[in-house]
């Protein structure tokens, strides 16, 4: 086992998931799709701030609060506020439903530094059809709100075959309300999503149309807002590097105190996941089994171990191998020299026939139509 002694750095940011309760039920959500043990389980106020001075402690300077919905937490601001007076860098990740003016200002005031807001569509119907709640006018209102308590305006649209034509019109929206930054993050495909891939993932077409609308949008910009591109996985060329290597630079903390080094690991049921509830955090990152697994390239099998990009790439991403291969130890499908890569190019193939009506899975148990889409839940988070 590695140890501190054996060169392996601290985690530099810690990704604070504080509940998977949410009032929207996306169906491109990368939360588990067997989180229901989550929802009774969750944290306390003093577990969680236990967790935020370990992973300072050791050397964690960044702070993701997520979700789920993190708003929903009625603690937050005193997770915030401890956050704060350790000295961490905090981003709250979250829809804005419900995002008060008073609440912004609350947060302000307990020493949040950053907030980036997700949105599903560009107009009122096709953001409330996808999110499955009526939330578009509750989060336009939140934008507005932000922007007037002196934050950047740090814009999330995932896209996806369902909302991608909508690329223009998302942008203008976010030009009109003065955001700071856009990430046009086409969906990637964990937990929900990868349940609704075939569903959700746009054509190349779609991708090459979508991403040349933003160098055009890009280039007849008034005023500054950085937008960025972000390419699905099956389509990228190269593989990238999880997390920036497994277990070297972001432990997660799930709901209920699991404890992961990616938002995608709590799938792996083959190893023992830790619990912050049962180890320090410290002692997790350095000796449980589930953070050395696939540490370094010594676990490599071929074509990896024999690759000269390993060192960079680590393989790729493990929860996309074991998602697709059943194997986590695999080379992820998405690099061209996998031999499973064959899956993927299946997928992406703009030959391949796909049903034209689709049921998508989410996280609540009602129907809702959109077009040819139909929404079924899986579970009901509330």
């Amino acid at each position: 086992m590695m140890s501190e002694e054996s060169g392996v750095s601290g985690p530099l940011w810690l990704l604070a998931e504080l509940t998977y309760r949410c009032p929207l039920q996306c169906p491109y959500c990368s939360n588990p799709s067997n989180y229901e043990e989550s929802l009774s389980h969750e944290l306390t106020t003093e577990e969680w701030i236990s967790a935020l001075r370990q992973a300072r402690a050791m050397g964690a300077v960044q702070l993701g609060l997520s979700g789920g919905e993190p708003c929903l937490r009625t603690d937050l601001e005193e997770i915030v506020a401890e956050a704060h007076k350790l000295g961490f860098y905090t981003n709250l990740i979250t829809s804005a439903y419900n995002l008060s003016s008073e609440r912004i200002s609350n947060l302000k005031e307990a020493g949040l530094d950053h907030i980036q807001v997700s949105i599903q569509g560009a107009d009122k119907r096709t953001n409330d059809l996808l999110a499955g709640t009526a939330c578009f006018d509750r989060k336009i209102a939140a934008l507005y709100h932000i922007k007037e308590q002196g934050y950047p305006l740090v814009f999330n649209f995932v896209v996806h075959r369902f909302n991608i034509h909508q690329v223009w019109d998302l942008l203008t929206l976010a030009n009109m309300v003065e955001a700071d930054f856009v990430e046009v993050a086409n969906c990637q495909y964990h937990g929900f999503a990868f349940l609704n891939k075939e569903a959700l993932l746009p054509t190349p077409l779609q991708i090459r149309q979508a991403e040349e609308e933003v160098a055009r949008f890009r280039s007849q910009l008034s005023r500054k807002m950085e937008i960025f591109f972000v390419v699905p996985d099956y389509f990228e060329e190269h593989i990238s590097p999880c997390v920036n290597g497994w277990g070297t630079t972001m432990v997660n903390v799930s709901p209920n105190g699991r404890v992961l080094p990616c938002h995608g690991a709590g799938e792996m049921k083959h190893l023992p996941i830790p619990n912050i509830r049962e180890q320090s955090l410290q002692d997790i990152w350095y000796h449980s089994t589930l953070f050395n697994q696939y540490r370094g390239t010594s676990w490599m099998k071929e074509p990896c171990a024999s690759c000269p990009e390993k060192e960079k790439d680590f393989g790729g991403c493990r929860c996309q191998a074991l998602a697709w291969t059943q194997d986590a130890a695999n080379t992820d499908p998405c690099c061209p020299k996998s031999p499973h890569h064959g899956l993927i190019e299946k997928l992406v193939d703009p030959a391949s026939q796909r049903q034209p009506l689709v049921q998508l899975r989410n996280t609540r148990g009602t129907k809702m139509e959109f077009g040819e889409l139909v929404f079924r839940g899986a579970a009901k988070a509330t």
